[in-house]
């Protein structure tokens, strides 16, 4: 295990707050001497199916933790996720089923997986300990914190203040957050800024149960890549870490500059003096993107994944098709006697659009071509003539080689 120095070095990277820091200090410097490894906590409720690279700023913290020889301890959370995280909103979250939850969180520790060693983590679900409990036990719980210290967190208060409503079973959350710590008996737990009020309530519950008060530390909110809000699956503005190189080399190469800094210190590990030469006036913001958009596809894909994704790029920008084409299957029966299908029915039969309402605006918007010299459709009562082979091009990213099944 390294010395707390260089341990300090590696985890104060992209970290917004550790509270308090000086308790931390003591932690770390204990469990260095004494060869015991810190217990650090994660929560993450599956409400939706993707994780995305919002979610793995504190995943990654958690992997360094891991790398350090400390205890990586996640929480699912099936249970809170019933009740609906109230951090840094301004409304209620919409109600999720258990079948929903269940659903979702099948495939979430296979993402998680893609960051954190699952083989030498502890992995719980809430709903281990949660699903037991009888109503006496939640009203033991909810005499743990007051009104007052529930409607003076800084969401709640903005939401009063706008007459907007509060719901008592958000009041809950901050609540089973805290105990998750106890049950775990978590050293440190992990969260974005605006999770700070939840992560400090565990400090109140653990020492009912003769814990030390774990450290909250928190990182930064990823912006999406839109460059301004941040990165949600709700917004439509993230890149998920199952989604696939091209999708994730090509969604980093639309993100604005302003962010750049940030995804570099949050999602890669590059030295900071790497990031000053990429970004430094003067320097091309596209060799920086590339660069940011490698970095990341590699973790998720491999370096080969990330090298063709990149070459992807390229062509596509120069107007070129890239060196393997996707085929898709279109049954042959979907064309008339002499071999020919509406452009729009095409287009749909294909997947690369959900209507042919979509795909009319598609042609219409000058977004369709097909055959090795592009030739662009525009009529949407065009019929096309297919065999196998042909190319489909819809925008600047689909492309697909047509096989007749």
């Amino acid at each position: 295990m390294l010395d707390v120095k260089e341990q300090l070095e590696i985890l104060r990277r992209g970290v917004d707050q550790i509270v308090p820091e000086g308790e931390f200090l003591k932690k770390l410097d204990r469990s260095a001497r004494e060869n015991r490894p810190l217990r650090v906590k994660y929560g993450i409720d599956p409400t939706g199916i993707d994780v995305h690279l919002g979610h793995t700023v504190p995943l990654r913290k958690l992997r360094q933790f891991q790398d350090l020889g400390h205890t990586a301890v996640i929480i699912i959370g099936n249970y809170t996720a019933l009740v609906g995280d109230p951090s840094g909103r301004d409304e209620t979250r919409s109600a999720l089923t258990k079948e929903q939850v269940a659903e979702n969180a099948r495939d979430y520790l296979k993402q998680v997986g893609r960051i954190i060693d699952l083989e030498k983590a502890e992995v719980h679900h809430n709903g281990d300990w949660f699903g037991k409990w009888e109503f006496l036990d939640v009203l033991d719980l909810m005499r743990r914190m007051t009104l007052g210290q529930i409607s003076a967190r800084e969401d709640f208060a903005n939401r009063i203040a706008a007459e907007k409503p509060v719901y008592l079973h958000e009041c809950l959350y901050p609540l089973m957050q805290g105990w998750d710590s106890v049950e775990i008996n978590a050293d440190v737990e992990l969260g974005g800024t605006e999770q700070l009020f939840s992560l400090m309530v565990a400090r109140q519950l653990q020492p009912s149960r003769g814990q030390e008060p774990q450290i909250a530390m928190t990182m930064p909110i990823l912006v999406g890549t839109d460059g301004t809000r941040r990165m949600g699956k709700s917004l439509g503005n993230y890149i998920g870490v199952a989604e696939s190189p091209e999708q994730q080399f090509g969604k980093v190469m639309s993100v604005p500059d302003e962010p750049m800094a940030q995804y570099f210190t949050l999602l890669t590990d590059f030295t900071e003096e790497r990031v000053k030469e990429l970004l430094a006036e003067g320097a091309n913001p596209r060799d920086a993107k590339e660069a940011l958009g490698k970095a990341i596809v590699e973790q998720y894909h491999g370096r080969e994944a990330a090298d063709r994704a990149a070459e992807a790029f390229r062509r596509r920008s120069a107007g070129e098709d890239p060196l393997e084409i996707p085929v898709v299957h279109l049954a042959a029966d979907k064309l008339d006697a002499e071999g020919r299908i509406s452009a729009p029915n095409l287009i749909k039969e294909i997947g690369f659009a959900s209507s042919t309402s979509n795909a009319r605006r598609d042609i219409e918007g000058g977004g369709f071509n097909v055959g090795p010299n592009r030739e662009a459709v525009t009529d949407v009562k065009a019929l096309i003539y297919v065999k196998d082979g042909l190319i489909v091009r819809v925008g600047k990213r689909k492309i697909a080689e047509i096989r007749l099944v």
